[in-house]
């Protein structure tokens, strides 16, 4: 019944005259309670300023320190089909020794004896470069010759024409004698004449004088034509210098023309023997790649292409090895709040995936079957989870981690930041703060060292 009456009955009733109530109003239990009250409170009044170790979490894998100690996928990189496996997946290999054969898919390398074919190519070809160099060297004695040829026939025709001018000048002064000659004939013809009509001379003697003007008149057109036709042989060798000239030039720039072009062909023998000798080199390289081998000891993962006959691209994952010797590490994530509380060196405690712990995350000297690692490397982009990744090693100083432990297991990890009371902590928590921020003691040098 409820109490809402101003005339309350338990004010004019005195309930504990009752049995009931005499049994019920008379017992001391709320007493305990009280006292246990106050002593939870006490006790967590006290607890409130505990310290407590502020941290962050997160989770990540077990991973390898050094990249080439990373599980890694083998590829091949030509295409291909597969032809015989030598290995099975758990296998340990050693490095160079062959995993799988495979055959060439391509038509442009089905011929089994294409590298010795390649090879009487490359031998064709260097005789046809040799045959060039001796055709150049054969074409450029021709072309000496013919400058020399020149070089004589030019002396030659200048030593006609010098003769023929020397000629051109002892006929013109036979000419001019002649000349000369005529003229006295003719005085002597005409005196005799004269001297005929008024009785001196017979007419023998001019008929004599007349003989002799008529054999110096030849003679004179002689001398003439001797002249003449010195003055042609001097044309005659002027036309023979040019034609010397012009005909050798013509030869020696043939020679010259077909040496270059023997060059050329040369060059171009050349360009074809360095490309058959890549070609060569790289059909080798290309049936070494036939056999894929181990790039490292290790074991042998899960085969991603099995079976005989599959073909594949190239570049494309044919099995997986895990390196033999490799240093355990852990790749953690930290939200963007809490990265600029971390700092290279910093120690964290980690909890394995599969081994038993008891982790009391704000008093790590308590907890159980947790170990040590230290952060040596810090991303300085986001990843795609929307987290920094945090690269962790194991700490020298702690216990070692487990030799059974695999990469890629998971693992918990607790950064250990500064220590607070436990109430702060809770007003944190309640206030979605960061933790406290703070800078180690020597953080300046160690993000120096960092940098170097």
């Amino acid at each position: 019944m409820l109490n809402i009456s101003n005339n309350q009955l338990h004010k004019k009733v005195d309930l504990t005259a009752f049995k009931s109530g005499k049994h019920l109003f008379n017992k001391q239990y709320y007493k305990f309670l009280n006292k246990f009250l106050y002593a939870f409170a006490a006790m967590l009044l006290i607890v409130l300023f505990l310290p407590w170790t502020q941290n962050i979490s997160g989770k990540g894998i077990v991973t390898t320190l050094a990249l080439n100690q990373r599980p890694q996928q083998i590829q091949s990189q030509i295409p291909g089909r597969i032809e015989q496996w030598f290995v099975r997946e758990g296998d340990f290999v050693k490095k160079g020794d062959t995993i799988l054969r495979i055959s060439e898919i391509k038509s442009d390398y089905f011929d089994a004896r294409l590298i010795e074919r390649t090879s009487d190519q490359i031998t064709a070809k260097n005789a046809a470069v040799r045959a060039y160099t001796k055709k150049v060297a054969a074409l450029q004695r021709q072309a000496t010759a013919l400058q020399q040829e020149r070089l004589l026939k030019t002396a030659q025709t200048k030593n006609k024409l010098l003769q023929a001018k020397l000629k051109v000048q002892s006929d013109s002064i036979g000419f001019e004698a002649a000349k000369t000659n005529i003229k006295i004939a003719k005085r002597q013809y005409i005196r005799t004449e004269t001297l005929q009509k008024e009785g001196i001379f017979a007419v023998k003697d001019v008929e004599e004088k007349q003989l002799k003007l008529q054999e110096t008149q030849a003679n004179l057109i002689t001398k003439e034509n001797k002249v003449l036709a010195a003055k042609n042989e001097v044309l005659n060798a002027k036309l023979e210098l040019s034609r010397i000239a012009a005909s050798f030039a013509d030869k020696i720039a043939k020679a010259q023309s077909d040496m270059y072009t023997a060059k050329s062909n040369g060059y171009d023998a050349k360009v074809q023997v360095s490309k058959l000798e890549n070609s060569n080199s790289n059909y080798k390289i290309r049936n070494g790649l036939l056999y894929i081998t181990a790039p490292q000891n290790g074991h042998i993962n899960k085969a991603t292409k099995g079976g005989i006959g599959g073909a594949f691209k190239a570049g494309e994952s044919l099995v997986g090895i895990m390196p033999e010797k490799y240093d355990l590490a852990i790749e953690t994530y930290v939200r963007p709040i809490d990265l600029p509380l971390l700092h290279l060196h910093e120690k964290v405690r980690v909890q394995f995936d599969g081994w038993p712990a008891i982790v009391f995350s704000g008093w790590p000297n308590v907890s159980y079957g947790t170990y040590g690692a230290r952060v040596v490397a810090i991303e300085r982009f986001i990843s795609s989870n929307g987290k920094y990744r945090v690269l962790l090693v194991p700490d020298q100083k702690d216990h070692t981690w487990p030799t059974a432990i695999r990469v890629g297991s998971g693992a918990k990890t607790i950064a250990l930041l500064e220590d607070v009371p436990i109430w702060f902590e809770l007003w944190r928590q309640i206030n979605s703060f960061p933790p406290n921020y703070y800078q180690p003691l020597g953080s300046e040098k160690i993000k120096s060292t960092a940098k170097i």
